[in-house]
Formats: C-alpha cells, sequence, structure tokens
C-alpha cells in the first residue's frame, strides 16, 4: 500500500522510491509569507560549518558504503547546519540539517556552490548527489557540488512512522479494495500508519512543508557564502525551486527544473496526470516490447494484448500471491509498485519485462526486488524513511483530505484514464485521510515576479512528472522567468537521461550564464 501522493514521488528510484498535541496554530504554520521569510534567523546566517569526511548513510538513508571518492581523489566531506525547527520564532528551538559536498575542481574559477534536490519528496540528498555524481562532473569544474537531507529526511530529524516487520505488512495490503469490508481495512491500516508517525514523530510533522524547506535553502544559501542560489531540482525538487523563487526572488542566481511537476494542481489533478503518465509509459513499453517480435517475452502481438496479460496478472495476483523471496509473497500491490518502479527509466524496461515474464511462471522475486526499491527496503529488510518523510511533506503541504466514498466516486474516471494504474491511484487519494496535521494549500504559489531566469526542462515521455507541468510552471512562474526546453524522450528527468543536447544547454547555463532560446528541443 503505499503511502506517497503519487504525483509527488521520488526521482531516487535509478538508485534502488493525540491529533490536537500536534495540531498547526496560527502564527507556528508553514505558510508562504514572504515578510516572515525575508526577517530569517540572521544569527543562523553566519554559523560556520565543521566539514569532515562523510561517514556511511544512515539506515533513514538508506545504508550502504560511505560514498568514494571523485576523479582526481576528491573526496565528499559532510556537515550539520543549524536551522529554527519553526520559523515564526527564528530565535526558539533549533534542529539539525544533513549536507553533503563535493569542492570544484577549478577553485579559481569557482562560481558558488551548486545545491541539489532530487525529488521526493522524501528523497536523501547525501546518498543522491553521490550516485549520480559522474554526471555531473563538468558542473564542478566551477561549482562546488552540494545537496542534503530536507527536514524530516534521512540523517535531518527523520519522521519515523513504523518498523520494519509493520512495514513488511503494510506494503503488502491490498491497496484498491473492491468491497465494504476492504475499504474498512484500507482505512484501518492508513490510520495505524498514521498514528505511528504521530507517535513517533508528531513534534516535527507540522515543520516538515516544502515553505519551511525553501526558507531552509536559502539558509543554507547564506551560510555557504553565497549571494545567489545556484540550484538544480529535478521531480519535487522543481516544487521546491519554484516556492523558493516565489519567497525570495531577488536571491535567485542560475536554478534549473528538471522533470517538472504541474505547481497548479491539487491532489487529485495531479494524480489523474501522473496516471496518464505512467499508462502512456506503459504503452510506450508495450510498442517497444512488440516491435522485437520473437525477441519479447510477454504475450502478445499488439500493445493493447500485452496490458491485458498484465491486467490479468494483477488480478490473479489479488486472488492469490505468489512466492517472492524467502517468506514473503508477491501480492498484487507489490507488483504495481514494482511496474511503476521499472517505467521511470527506460533502462529498466528489460527488468520489468523480465519480472513480469517471471511472474506469470510462478515466480514474483524480482518484481517484489522492484516494488522494494519503491518503498525504500534494502535487502536486509530495513527500511529508510523515504515513504514517510513523503507522506509528512505530502500532508502538511496540501490540504485535501479524501474519504472512502469520495475516493470510490473518482476511480471510473481514473480507470478511463488508465486500466492499469488507474483504481490503485485512485485510492491513494486517501493516503492523507487520517493524518493529525492539517495541510497548507490548495497548490504552491511558485509566482517570482523579479527572479532571474530559470530554465525549466520537461520530457514527452516523463511518466512521474507529465510534460504538461512544463508549460504550466512557465506560466506560473510569471513573465520572463521560465525559458522552456524540450526534452523529446521517455523516462523520468532529462539531464540524467544521456541526451548530450540536454546536458550541454545546461551546462552552458550554469557555467557560462548562457540561457538558450525559449522552446529549444533536445531529442
Amino acid at each position: 500500500m503505499p503511502t506517497s501522493s503519487a504525483a509527488r514521488h521520488a526521482a531516487f528510484l535509478a538508485t534502488a522510491a493525540g491529533a490536537a498535541a500536534v495540531l498547526i496554530t496560527a502564527g507556528c504554520t508553514d505558510n508562504g509569507d514572504k515578510d516572515a521569510a525575508a526577517d530569517g534567523p540572521r544569527d543562523l546566517a553566519t554559523q560556520t560549518l565543521e566539514w569532515s569526511k562523510c561517514p556511511a548513510p544512515s539506515e533513514a538513508e538508506g545504508g550502504g558504503p560511505a560514498p568514494s571518492p571523485l576523479p582526481g581523489g576528491t573526496i565528499w566531506e559532510c556537515a550539520f547546519m543549524d536551522a529554527p525547527r519553526d520559523y515564526a520564532e527564528p530565535d526558539g528551538d533549533t534542529i539539525e540539517l544533513a549536507l553533503i559536498r563535493a569542492r570544484a575542481s577549478d577553485q579559481a574559477r569557482r562560481i558558488g556552490s551548486l545545491i541539489f534536490n532530487f525529488g521526493g519528496p522524501g528523497g536523501s540528498g547525501i546518498t543522491g548527489l553521490p550516485s549520480f555524481a559522474k554526471d555531473y562532473e563538468r558542473l564542478r569544474t566551477r561549482y562546488d557540488l552540494v545537496s542534503f537531507d530536507p527536514r524530516g529526511v534521512g540523517r535531518s530529524e527523520a519522521v519515523e512512522c513504523l518498523g520494519n516487520r509493520e512495514l513488511d505488512a503494510y506494503y503488502a495490503e491490498d491497496s484498491s479494495p473492491d468491497d465494504t469490508a476492504e475499504e474498512k481495512t484500507f482505512t484501518d491500516n492508513l490510520k495505524k500508519y498514521a498514528e505511528g508517525c504521530e507517535k513517533n514523530s508528531g513534534d516535527e510533522l507540522p515543520h516538515v512543508g516544502t515553505t519551511n524547506a525553501a526558507r531552509d535553502l536559502d539558509l543554507m544559501r547564506q551560510v555557504l557564502g553565497d549571494d545567489k542560489l545556484y540550484y538544480f531540482g529535478v521531480s519535487y525538487g522543481t516544487e521546491l525551486g519554484g516556492v523558493y523563487a516565489h519567497l525570495f526572488p531577488k536571491n535567485v542566481g542560475r536554478a534549473l527544473f528538471d522533470a517538472v511537476i504541474d505547481p497548479t494542481a491539487g491532489t487529485q489533478q495531479g494524480t489523474l496526470a501522473q496516471a496518464k503518465g505512467f499508462q502512456l509509459a506503459l504503452d510506450n513499453f508495450s510498442a517497444d516490447c512488440v516491435a522485437r517480435g520473437g525477441e519479447c517475452r510477454l504475450p502478445g502481438s499488439t500493445p493493447k494484448e500485452i496490458e491485458s496479460f498484465i491486467t490479468g496478472l494483477l488480478a490473479e495476483l489479488e486472488k492469490k500471491p505468489i512466492e517472492g523471496m524467502g517468506e514473503r509473497m508477491l501480492t498484487q500491490s507489490h507488483a504495481v509498485n514494482g511496474i511503476l518502479q521499472a517505467l521511470y527509466s527506460k533502462e529498466l524496461w528489460p527488468l520489468l519485462e523480465q519480472g513480469l515474464d517471471e511472474a506469470d511462471g510462478g515466480n514474483g522475486a524480482l518484481l517484489l526486488a522492484l516494488s522494494d526499491a519503491l518503498n525504500g527496503r534494502n535487502q536486509e529488510g530495513d527500511y529508510s524513511n523515504l515513504q514517510a518523510a513523503n507522506a509528512a511533506i505530502n500532508c502538511v503541504d496540501f490540504k485535501e483530505r479524501y474519504n472512502a466514498e469520495q475516493a470510490k466516486a473518482k476511480v471510473p474516471e481514473f480507470r478511463a484514464a488508465s486500466p492499469v494504474f488507474g483504481e490503485f491511484m485512485a485510492w491513494s487519494l486517501m493516503n492523507c485521510s487520517q493524518w493529525p496535521v492539517p495541510g497548507t494549500w490548495d497548490h504552491p504559489d511558485v509566482s517570482a515576479p523579479g527572479s532571474a531566469p530559470i530554465l525549466v526542462v520537461g520530457g514527452t515521455g516523463d511518466p512521474a512528472t507529465p510534460y504538461e507541468g512544463t508549460r504550466k510552471m512557465i506560466q506560473a512562474l510569471g513573465t520572463g522567468v521560465g525559458v522552456e526546453v524540450t526534452y523529446r524522450g521517455e523516462g523520468h528527468g532529462a539531464y540524467n537521461s544521456g541526451s548530450k543536447c540536454v546536458q550541454n544547454t545546461v551546462d552552458a547555463y550554469f557555467l557560462s550564464g548562457k540561457i538558450p532560446a525559449a522552446g529549444t528541443v533536445c531529442q
């Protein structure tokens, strides 16, 4: 059972994605008050960071070894930055935010720090940046590469909800209920999850939203010694960057929004758009399989026949799960999550084909492994806090709360948008229904009059952040701010897609300030 809003999922997938006591009170909400943002915590802006060699990632960050040195021997350094827990009380309690950096290779020509957010919300920048760093070597010639675990994530006061065994059971549960009894079980499980989050992280839940993360970015800019923010945002990171540009338009230096979220969409609109996006990606996957003829391992001579095979397999799994790994079975929910995971990148299509073929033969191990990657579970059975943070940030950001009756009413519309994913995504509208903290906005305000130009790059085959969001972001930023670049290709995110055109365009912008012509198209 996914915990996240489907419309704002992690771009990290290539690397593996008492209520009254915590209600937000007036004056300490995660709101968009520009004046409060401008005041800021002045004393904290002068703090000195103590950088040292990075340790291995924590369990909440996903675990694994410490990051390896970069070409030329540059080591990754880590530090903690103090930030206000509540920006309405800048002299009150502080929290620690974990940062990582690799110094620029040409210090004589260094421009500043380039800060990355790879998406989620909930993804760890401490693990994400080293994973993708080889793609940023040209950018590192003139920038220190910097990323961070946003508040509530990983090493930065991580939100905790349920234990590993409880999460194993939670993600295996049916996430598309068919009758009243299943609806009650679905709702009860959401309630149990939310109660676990409140019990373990109740004090942090009101403060983990995107507006406070944007304020953290500006504090980070000051602490790192930059007059302007240099920013590289992917997926949810584009929303975070848009909120930053709204709050601090005069502080924007050079910024890239890649795999762009539609900032005008609420929960329902965004989730429906993503149902269509993943269906398009599945259609493209199926057409590719058919085009390879006898090499394709899946039954069907047309994309529709392959889709029918997949829906049939999912229906069988709902009736009877199959063997997965060890004692864990592949359930219908796991299979759906595994398919979603593989559609984030065209490079994962061969694994999707193999996983579906093996599941048809009774072996669900590969689809289960893909589902685990989506949910942040490693091979030892430990979960990162990716999904817990994702839920916490989504639910404090968005006001919408759907009950079972309202979600069920949306099923036909969602099923029409995606025969494979629509029903599951319609029920995901309930993910914040039991949350103990109210939401902040209907959708984020990203209007940024006076901001420097921002590169906005959208992919025509992006399943998670459909291409239409690119234009919506540009319109919302305002006249003269967003510069549109189109990537005609598959997958979530353009810069890391392998397109030399996209990389050269973005690198020229960051390294020499060259702004491409609006409407530039790359393959």
